[in-house]
């Protein structure tokens, strides 16, 4: 009798493992892809490849995926909430509106769970004009910040934030001011110029209430960049800051206000190009500055991408922030996808990036608003809104690729590649794999995706993007 029930538990120990097994083998690959040559724009696929063992493909190219490899952690994918975003959704009729933000911030059907936000810290040169939280007749100065106050973004940005803080709680605000207060600067004017020395204290501040004025409307700013684009001072708004004065005024102004006022609001340094690491360098070089500092933050207007992570085999404790790239009007699927996929979703992750966001989420079909003298008159946002009416553009789908599976917490993962077949892989918290992969050539391309020798063979259009979904074993 004890010999015939062992004997039953190993029949029923067998019987579970190939069904286990068999399991394993039938769990399909989610395959949504967008081929711009065959107009097919962020489509979950109906074919269901299955990865399985001893399925060789010899000739074809082959990405491995190899999670044993851990990188950096991701906290988001998203795009920039510009004033002029948030005005043309307080435009639209509530319904429409609460449609258009479910679509774009939770992840739902075929909604695209954007998970970041960058806002601006007064107007952005996306604004219909430049102002601060703190303006004042000329002549006059306000260094007790009485007058300050949220001002225009009260009507637009805050609660743009509230309807989204309800779709998802946990999305993450990064802040970025485009200029001080022009009673600040050395030229009085909203455009260009820079911080005097004796305000710099009076704007850190300023800087710090904003981020409690947030608080007490229900946002929290868990980031601040110190000056969108330092070394562009042709924007309105806009403010040169060379990398000497950003390390003083962080060191001695607002890293110790930040402390004293008991916030936990994270500093990052630079947000401007790739072409100048050695900027964010020499504030990490200097102790007193770098104390303060959780990270640099890149756009990618000139430069490399590669060298991002040059930055980071410098500083591998500082985090790093892909905060701001373009699409111009009117917009080239061919072209902008696989080139934001290649150089932003793939080449920033990659680069040891944990935040990749688009520059911005909604203009009208003129581009506008914008400011004048050196406002953006040909910014694509990733939707274009006229009224209720709204137009997907490409900043839409390359952002869609990564955020609606590689949710915050996700790790970057280890996977080859190479020019023809870019991609990169993560592991999300669920224990799913995905891999986001571009064919960067000009033929079809046929290669196999290899994950713990389990195999599946797709193929893809010249610049098609394709992101492959595979359930934990």
């Amino acid at each position: 009798m004890a010999s015939t029930f062992r004997l039953t538990l190993a029949a029923a120990a067998l019987i579970c493992g190939l069904e286990n097994a068999s399991a394993q083998k039938d769990k399909p690959v989610e395959t949504w892809l967008t081929d711009p040559s065959q107009a097919i724009f962020f489509q979950q696929q109906p074919e269901e490849a299955r990865l399985e063992k001893g399925n060789e493909f010899p000739a074809d190219p082959t990405i491995i995926i190899d999670d044993s490899k851990r990188y950096q952690s991701i906290d988001g994918f998203g795009f920039a909430l510009t004033g002029g975003s948030a005005s043309h959704l307080m435009q639209m009729s509530a319904g429409a509106r609460a449609a258009l933000l479910k679509e774009l911030f939770t992840t739902d059907s075929t909604h695209i769970g954007a998970s970041y936000l960058r806002v601006s810290i007064g107007a952005s040169d996306l604004n219909d004009h430049a102002f601060s939280y703190d303006d004042l007749p000329a002549g006059q100065t306000d260094t007790s910040l009485t007058h300050f106050n949220l001002g225009p973004d009260l009507t637009t940005v805050v609660p743009v934030l509230k309807e989204i803080l309800d779709l998802q709680p946990t999305i993450k605000i990064l802040g970025s001011p485009w200029s001080a207060p022009a009673w600040m600067k050395d030229n009085h004017d909203t455009r260009g110029g820079s911080l005097l020395p004796q305000y710099e204290s009076a704007y850190a501040r300023y800087l710090v209430q904003y981020i409690v004025a947030m608080q007490e409307q229900g946002v929290g700013v868990g980031l601040i960049t110190v000056q969108n684009e330092p070394l562009h001072p042709g924007n309105n708004p806009s403010m040169y800051m060379p990398a000497a004065q950003q390390a003083e005024f962080i060191k001695n102004h607002l890293g110790p206000a930040l402390q004293q006022a008991l916030l936990d609001t994270k500093i990052i340094i630079y947000d401007h190009n790739a072409d100048h690491p050695e900027y964010p360098l020499s504030i990490l070089d200097d102790p007193q500055a770098n104390q303060y500092v959780d990270g640099s933050a890149f756009h990618l207007y000139g430069g490399k991408i590669e060298a991002l992570s040059a930055v980071h085999d410098s500083f591998p404790n500082k985090n790093l922030y892909f905060t701001e790239q373009w699409v111009g009007g009117p917009g080239n699927f061919s072209k902008d996808i696989p080139e934001h996929i290649s150089k932003i979703i793939i080449g920033a992750t990659r680069n040891w990036c944990k935040v990749v966001i688009e520059w911005n989420l909604a203009a009208d079909s003129v581009y506008k608003p914008h400011t004048d003298r050196g406002g953006c008159d040909r910014c694509l946002g990733a939707v274009t809104i006229d009224g209720d009416r709204v137009q997907r553009n490409p900043a839409y789908y390359i952002i869609a690729h990564a955020s609606k599976f590689v949710r915050p917490a996700s790790v970057r993962i280890g996977s080859n590649s190479d020019e023809a077949l870019p991609n990169v892989a993560f592991r999300t918290p669920t224990g799913q794999m995905v891999l986001i992969v571009l064919n960067n050539t000009g033929t079809k391309r046929a290669f196999t995706i290899d994950y713990k020798n389990r195999r599946i063979h797709p193929t893809l259009n010249p610049g098609a993007v394709a992101t492959y979904v595979i359930e934990p074993n």
